[in-house]
């Protein structure tokens, strides 16, 4: 599963590097804009389920819980697409031409089928079918290929390529499905949602609190410095994410082993030493290599170089963070993760905003760091409060 993350993360690299090379560093600034505001959609509407399928799924009638899951969070996507739609204005003003029927209806269908394939996704890493995951992503890597046919298209090229690779990942998602626990029965189990209601709602929050300003700010850096800069952003913190999946998938695996009754203390031993030892040889070559491979997306990119370096050092206190919330996931408290969110939403955005304002994207940078940092700090507090140093 580690290696399916390293893998979607290294075609998402690919994926950038040739829409850099066939469309013009304004396109790619809209068409992050637009995947940002696609993964808000994903965010609202998942409703928590995405946590809800790997912590139940062994104990729960796996069937129940697919179709309840699947059929609750592609309404709630459809219902989340119109909504951000109709208030693209105030969102995302660059990308008012979302408002016209033919891209509100893209836009809507690429919400369906990412909100199925990543619910999909879910269901293999609970199965721990590690081997349907990983050809889950190679199929979602035909979004590569599918950018130079479409280059003409402009923005529509770029966000077209990735509807194609969710497309074609849910419809083999829902063939292996079919295959392995029969036809997707279109019932919701109300059981299933009260049972796991607490869980569910809770960990809704905190995802929304965890992933909203990875979207949002995007959006700011549109908004406040324009297209171009918006694609320098975005493409420093694309490469610089590539070393975060290490702990990421890590942490993923962690919660996994747990929720199947793994003994947690060694699960977590052997997550943060392998954590370190992939991480540092990675970060030092980003650091010292980094501007080379800006270079190859092309020359525009590499002013970005420094808040890469920003980004990829800040991954040791990254590691903290996304060890710790599996965690406390398999022992239930899902509060502290709640609070430990809303500390770091408000972080990002807050000193993001403060700092853009006079440092530009590198100011992304300087908060991101600092966000982490006192999050860090915070887990400490956490750990010696319940004795656990």
């Amino acid at each position: 599963m580690a290696f399916s993350n390293v893998f979607n993360a290294g075609c998402g690299f690919f994926f950038w590097m040739i829409a850099a090379r066939f469309y013009t560093v304004e396109q790619v600034g809209l068409a992050t804009a637009l995947i940002s505001s696609l993964g808000l959609v994903f965010l609202f509407s998942r409703l928590g389920f995405d946590f809800s399928i790997i912590r139940f799924f062994s104990s729960e009638d796996c069937g129940k819980v697919i179709s309840t899951s699947l059929i609750v969070t592609t309404i709630a996507c459809v219902l989340a697409g119109i909504i951000y739609i109709l208030l693209a204005e105030l969102l995302a003003p660059s990308i008012l031409f979302l408002k016209e029927p033919r891209y509100a209806l893209a836009f809507l269908l690429i919400g369906v089928v990412y909100s199925v394939a990543g619910i999909i996704g879910n269901v293999f890493i609970a199965d721990r079918k590690a081997d349907q995951y990983f050809l889950q992503n190679l199929l979602m890597a035909f979004r590569i290929p599918a950018l130079v046919p479409l280059a003409f298209l402009g923005v529509s090229g770029i966000f077209g390529s990735v509807g194609l690779g969710y497309l074609i990942a849910s419809f083999f998602g829902l063939v292996t499905l079919h295959r392995s626990i029969g036809a997707i029965r279109l019932k919701v189990d109300r059981e299933f949602i009260r049972r796991s209601f607490r869980f569910t709602s809770r960990n809704y929050a905190s995802s929304i609190l965890y992933v909203a300003p990875t979207l949002i700010i995007p959006l700011m850096v549109l908004n406040m410095f324009g297209e171009a800069e918006a694609a320098r952003y975005y493409i420093a913190f694309a490469i610089g994410n590539l070393v975060m999946y290490i702990p990421q998938s890590l942490g993923t695996s962690l919660f996994v082993e747990g929720s199947h009754g793994e003994g947690l203390k060694n699960s977590v031993l052997r997550a943060m030493a392998l954590s370190f030892i992939l991480l540092i040889p990675a970060v030092i070559a980003l650091v010292l290599f980094g501007d080379s491979l800006l270079g190859l997306f092309k020359g525009e990119y590499m002013e970005a170089f420094d808040l890469l370096k920003i980004i990829v050092l800040s991954s040791f206190l990254v590691t903290v963070y996304f060890l710790f919330v599996p965690i406390q996931n398999v022992r239930m408290e899902v509060e502290s993760i709640v609070r430990l969110n809303a500390l770091r939403c408000i972080l990002l955005l807050g000193l993001s905003y403060v700092l853009m304002q006079r440092y530009g994207i590198l100011g992304a940078g300087y908060a991101w760091m600092a966000s982490y940092g006192i999050i860090v700090f915070g887990i400490g507090w956490i750990m010696w409060r319940e004795k656990w140093i």
